[in-house]
């Protein structure tokens, strides 16, 4: 590549999906955009692989659910995307039987909690907890995909008790406050804890902000199936980023960035790029280094990722159909006491002792990313995400042979034969191992700690980078990936509100 006088209005560096979004919007308002991945394809941790050699199957190798993508920006960039909604929501299996829980809940999702708890009393807890949880949603998912609200501006729409639940104080002191049965307290608590290494009772409420994002999306928090595994979503992004008229190119790492008040160089590999503005699709940390700015706090994931596809589902000894235990999502070693004991154990550097996490079944829902052969037969493919199990204590293959085999023994607690005798295939991938294969630092998928998707009372912000939440240290310099205000999961969001920051600073800077 000749590279000099290369120049164009915007580099995105990172390919991922809201690299895709910010692109779009950029291009189709008339920007000169182009993107740059170091990795053979676009698309981040938002794709789908063959990960078995000789099995037929695109798993949704990283990330897997939709929930927070808004529906008005499907709508807005045109996405040909099918999201399918699951009858199961959660099931939780104990010695003796199993919490059932309907996406709708209904007749099963009663007696499922009277047969656990002996009366209607928890049931009735579950149902006004998140119909309070659900206002909170209801006022913060329309305020995603503009400037940053103060705080005062959605507290004032919500009842003072769910506020102080989800805001002001750790998560884990409602649970024990409105549930009394510990696996109940449990299953509400999880979605505190994907992607975020808290106890439920920590004083900085990290585990409040991931439970926050895990129930806003769309105003009712419901994870939906992306037909074609997460690579149609990616593929789909793609396609109108191209539309569009953005430069994406793939193979192109970028070395660094020298950031000025108007403007910045971007050089790597062949080539030098001169450009008005950068978006960063990487971590902040990552970042820091191309920045030459001092780095901070290094994060750390703490997840365990399992990928497998299985001959057919195997059968429960509570007897329920695997086909609705395995619909939504399947909890193993998810009772509060149970969360707690793995975090305590993982905080102390030790691999918890037993695991704890849950599994998903793509393909009841949606068999397209099965190969023909495949797709005639009972197999199915199983997700699983592990939980309180950070960077520290998976250091090599050994730890991670063991976090799998007490994965496999914490799923045969609950099945009436072994899951080994039906596995075609399996792959796991420590926090390490997702850094590697991805450039996520430390192996966090959310780029670090979420943090409130609103303005606190003694912020103003002073430029449009601020208003949207995607600023930098630097001027021209912004963010659009997770690491921005309200990033973290597929959504788009970021990518969305870092194009609007640019195209809303474009007349003040051309007529200040």
């Amino acid at each position: 590549m000749d590279a000099a006088g290369e120049s164009c209005d915007v580099v995105i560096v990172g390919g991922g999906h809201n690299a895709l979004v910010a692109a779009t919007y950029l291009a189709r308002s008339g920007l000169s955009v182009t993107i740059l991945e170091r990795l053979p394809h676009v698309g981040g941790a938002a794709v789908s692989s063959p990960v078995f050699d000789g099995v037929d199957a695109r798993l949704s190798r990283y990330s897997y659910l939709v929930s927070l993508l808004p529906e008005t920006l499907i709508a807005d960039l045109g996405l040909d995307l099918e999201l399918r909604s699951r009858d199961t929501a959660s099931y939780s299996p104990y010695d003796g039987g199993g919490l059932l829980v309907e996406t709708s809940a209904g007749a099963a999702t009663e007696e499922s909690f009277r047969s656990l708890t002996g009366s209607d009393t928890e049931l009735a807890a579950w149902r006004r907890f998140y119909a309070e949880v659900e206002t909170v949603a209801g006022a913060i998912a329309p305020t995603l995909l503009r400037p940053l609200p103060h705080i005062g501006e959605l507290r004032d729409q919500v009842e003072m008790a769910i506020w102080t639940d989800l805001v002001d104080e750790p998560l884990g002191t409602a649970l024990e406050r409105r549930f009394s049965h510990d696996l109940v307290r449990g299953v509400v608590g999880t979605d505190a804890l994907i992607g975020t290494f808290a106890s439920l009772h920590d004083r900085t409420l990290i585990q409040n902000r991931c439970f926050l994002y895990h129930l806003i999306g769309n105003g009712t928090g419901e994870w939906r199936v992306p037909v074609g595994g997460m690579g149609a979503v990616a593929g789909e992004l793609e396609r109108v980023a191209r539309a569009a008229g953005a430069d994406i190119r793939t193979n192109c790492e970028v070395d660094g960035i020298d950031a000025r008040d108007d403007g910045a160089t971007v050089c790597g590999d062949g080539f030098v790029i001169e450009t008005d503005w950068v978006l960063s699709g990487v971590a902040p940390y990552v970042l820091a280094r191309l920045l030459g700015d001092p780095p901070p706090p290094k994060p750390s994931g703490s997840q365990f990722k399992i990928n497998l596809v299985v001959s057919r589902l195997p059968r429960l000894t509570s007897g329920v159909d695997p086909a609705t235990a395995f619909a939504g999502t399947l909890h193993l070693g998810e009772s509060m006491s149970e969360l707690e004991t793995a975090w305590a154990q993982a905080a102390a550097g030790s691999l918890p002792e037993r695991a704890a996490g849950e599994l998903y079944c793509h393909t009841l829902t949606d068999r397209s990313i099965l190969g023909p052969d495949l797709a005639g037969t009972e197999a199915q493919t199983l997700t699983y995400f592990g939980l309180h199990t950070p960077y520290d204590v998976l250091p090599d293959e050994v730890a991670a042979q063991r976090a799998y085999s007490q994965f496999l023994a914490a799923l045969n607690e609950h099945l009436a034969e072994p899951i080994e005798s039906l596995i075609l295939g399996v792959e796991h991938r420590t926090p390490a191992q997702i850094e590697d294969a991805l450039g996520m630092p430390g192996g966090h998928i959310f780029h670090g700690d979420l943090q409130w998707p609103w303005l606190e009372e003694d912020e103003r912000p002073r430029d449009a980078a601020e208003r949207w939440g995607v600023s930098t240290g630097h001027r021209r310099v912004l963010l659009c990936g997770s690491g921005a205000r309200r990033g973290g999961a597929v959504s788009g969001i970021a990518g969305h509100n870092a194009a609007h920051a640019i195209l809303e600073a474009l007349p003040i800077m051309e007529h200040p």
